[in-house]
């Protein structure tokens, strides 16, 4: 099927021109779509002003007067900035490196507000730490990393909000000072351990002595303890070894006394008595003054007790073996040696 377009006179266009300008058309159209991925915004300039923010999507942009003028992140994006040159308070120069986190909060701002945002965060970035390095010393600079960080965090967010830029964390990554300072902080820090290892060592040294004090003193006081313990045991045993030998003593007694045996019993404990003075061990002999009665007594209660005769004994005739009789005051075992002799010559 052939189409024939006629013109305003009436003429036929041909087929060719027709043909062209679908193809122009068709371009046109396939050129002006525009896809925006998910995370990034386009922005988007009509006749060289901008126009609009087109955000993840389709769209359709009119050829030849409309262009995309920037593309923008909105992820979180970290610039690692090389290490910069800062003095100290006190004249020490160091090199320090920074790192920022920072997103696009407005892409508007972030394509018209400065000419290399990134650039600028750069320069802003080493200023700012120059000057907070500045107010403090070497050794508060090596410790104060968190409040370093803060203050900077604070100030380039600030600083930062014309070109739509939102500053996140900002780390200090390394601070490294002049070798002859790192010389010396390393001898600083080597004496400090050796400080720290004498103080642990005499410090062992004196709970060592204090421990083995303590030990020979509670020894000592265990072998006090012990010796005490012993002689109250040994004075309780003597106590009570008295005590019997005179409960026996006292049975003893009361038995003889029941027996009505006094006097003999006492004349034979005299008798006793001067065995043990008279033995020898002894350097002075107390005689009684009563020895001719202690003697007279001595005779009656012999006789009484069988031992003897008043009358005169007849030498010439013969002895006639008399049985022993049993002595009532006490058993051969209770008696004495003096008295166990007398008993064997009577």
């Amino acid at each position: 099927m052939r189409v024939i377009i006629l013109n305003l006179k009436g003429g036929i266009v041909m087929p060719g021109i027709l043909i062209f300008l679908l193809v122009v058309i068709l371009v046109a159209i396939a050129f002006g779509i525009r896809i925006v991925p998910q995370g990034y915004v386009y922005v988007i300039e009509f006749l060289g002003k901008y126009h609009a923010t087109w955000q993840a999507g389709i769209h359709v942009m009119i050829p030849f007067l409309q262009r995309v003028s920037k593309k923008v992140s909105l992820k979180e994006q970290v610039a690692d900035f090389p290490p910069q040159d800062v003095i100290t308070k006190d004249n020490v120069i160091m090199k320090i490196d920074t790192v920022v986190y920072f997103k696009v909060q407005d892409p508007k701002l972030y394509a018209y507000g400065a000419e290399r945002p990134i650039l600028a965060l750069e320069n802003l970035t080493a200023t700012t730490l120059r000057n907070l390095v500045g107010e403090l010393e070497l050794d508060q600079t090596l410790t104060s990393r968190d409040n370093i960080n803060s203050k900077m965090r604070v100030i380039l967010d600030e600083a930062t909000d014309p070109w739509g830029i939102k500053v996140g964390r900002v780390e200090l990554k390394n601070i490294i000072p002049p070798e002859e300072i790192q010389r010396s902080m390393e001898k600083q820090m080597k004496a400090e351990r050796d400080r720290r290892e004498t103080l642990l060592e005499a410090e062992g040294h004196k709970q060592a002595s204090i421990t083995r004090a303590e030990g020979d003193k509670q020894a000592l006081v265990l072998k006090a303890e012990a010796e005490r313990d012993a002689q109250i045991a040994r004075a309780t045993g003597q106590a009570e070894s008295i005590r019997l030998v005179y409960e026996a003593e006292a049975r003893g007694i009361e038995m003889l006394k029941a027996a009505n045996m006094d006097e003999r019993v006492l004349l034979i404990k005299k008798l006793e008595a001067l065995e043990k003075m008279g033995d020898g061990r002894a350097t002075k002999i107390v005689v009684p003054t009563d020895l001719a009665s202690a003697a007279a007594d001595l005779t009656f209660k012999t006789e009484m007790l069988g031992f003897g005769e008043s009358t005169p004994i007849d030498k010439t005739a013969p002895k006639k073996a008399e049985p022993k009789k049993e002595d009532p005051c006490c058993s051969d075992a209770d008696k004495g040696a003096t008295t166990r002799q007398l008993v064997e010559e009577m």
